[in-house]
């Protein structure tokens, strides 16, 4: 039996690979399948958040500091 997905144990370093790669949309199908068979889909979305979040601040200081 399969174990229930809030219980995955995946890597932080294999989370955070996941996310960048989701991010740049590029992704070959058996590491997708990969990733959802090992990773832990809260751990998923709480790094995404992150990134975006980081991302988007990075974005604002650029700007800011271009214009400035």
């Amino acid at each position: 039996m399969t174990e229930p997905v809030h219980l995955r144990k995946g890597s932080l370093s294999g989370t955070v690979k996941a996310v960048l790669w989701g991010f740049l949309g590029v992704r070959r199908n058996a590491d997708y399948q990969s990733d959802v068979a090992k990773l832990n889909p809260i751990h998923l979305m709480v790094v995404g958040v992150v990134m975006a979040l980081l991302f988007v601040v990075t974005l604002i200081l650029l700007v800011n500091w271009v214009v400035s």
